[in-house]
């Protein structure tokens, strides 16, 4: 049977561990030739190692996939540029770029240092945008040279950024950052052929155990051996293989939660409601103070951070 990825060549940032492991392999079992970007850091950011980008390169070797290791660090524009140009000079090409790399430094915000809120940022935010950065200008490139790649942009939010999470308003700001970063490069590099869409992943990781005591009691627990983990990291990856995928061509701009085996299709800012005068005139504040409370009276209560939980069967 033909492999959905044959041919292709993917980065994954993050790789080493949790998620980024899990979307490694399964890209490489279905073709593509993988670089294993992991700076090989603790949960917060603080150190650096080279084992866990080459244990997850070996995985791959072992059941006949090519891959290679890289240790740069997303957070520093050039050393971006050196993680996209890895996979050009290793493997001739570039079509998949999986921005997965991650760390948490929470804190509640009249506690939080500065340093806190610039490190999480420069993780996730800055460096979804240094690397898709990179990759946008190599495809623009080739574009012109009519090489075409199709290329895919897979980038990681969460429901902190989407719905809110005490204690998270780095982390959450930057991955409400990066959601709307995906919905406008979805449509500036459409013209391109390339599309950009982002997954929003509920499951067992570093980031949901050791980084977050809250829900590590939850996080950590484990079904009986031979029943389904909704919980497994692993359970990402097939989402982020089929939108890596030549089947995804047509799907760009979106965003997608999976848990388990359920998946869901999330929407950004919408209309709720909206009311007008009747006679063409500025508002008065006291005009403002009927209308705006009878509209957020009407409107339908927020979506909590439970409920990808309940909704997949979990509480």
């Amino acid at each position: 049977m033909a492999k959905l990825l044959e041919g292709k060549v993917a980065i994954v940032t993050g790789a080493g561990r949790g998620l980024g492991r899990g979307e490694a392999l399964l890209l490489a079992k279905e073709g593509a030739k993988v670089v294993v970007n992991d700076l090989g850091g603790g949960f917060d950011g603080a150190g650096a190692a080279a084992g866990p980008a080459d244990e997850v390169v070996a995985e791959i070797k072992s059941f006949g996939g090519e891959a290679v290791a890289n240790y740069e660090s997303v957070t520093d524009f050039k050393a971006a540029k050196k993680i996209i140009e890895c996979a050009i000079e290793k493997f001739g090409k570039l079509n998949i770029l999986v921005n997965n790399a991650g760390i948490l430094r929470d804190r509640m915000f009249f506690n939080m240092e500065e340093e806190e809120w610039d490190s999480v940022l420069s993780v996730h935010l800055k460096g979804t945008f240094n690397c898709s950065r990179h990759a946008c200008a190599y495809w623009r490139e080739e574009h012109k040279a009519e090489r075409v790649h199709e290329g895919k942009i897979i980038n990681t939010t969460s429901d902190a950024g989407l719905l809110g999470n005490v204690g998270q308003t780095n982390y959450g700001a930057a991955k409400a950052g990066i959601a709307a970063l995906t919905n406008i490069l979805a449509r500036e590099m459409g013209r391109y052929g390339i599309s950009c869409n982002v997954i929003v992943p509920v499951a067992r990781t570093r980031l949901t155990t050791d980084a977050t005591p809250s829900m590590k009691a939850f996080m950590e627990k484990t079904p009986p051996p031979g029943e389904f983990d909704m919980l497994d990291p692993e359970n990402m990856a097939p989402l982020v293989v089929y939108l890596a995928s030549d089947n995804a061509k047509d799907i760009n701009g979106q965003v997608f939660r999976l848990v388990g085996n359920k998946v869901w299709l999330l929407g950004g800012w919408h209309t709720i409601d909206m009311q007008g005068k009747e006679e063409k005139a500025r508002w008065t504040p006291e005009e403002l103070d009927k209308v705006i409370k009878e509209m957020v009276r009407k409107a339908p209560p927020q979506e909590d951070m439970t409920a990808p939980f309940r909704e997949a069967g979990l509480f």
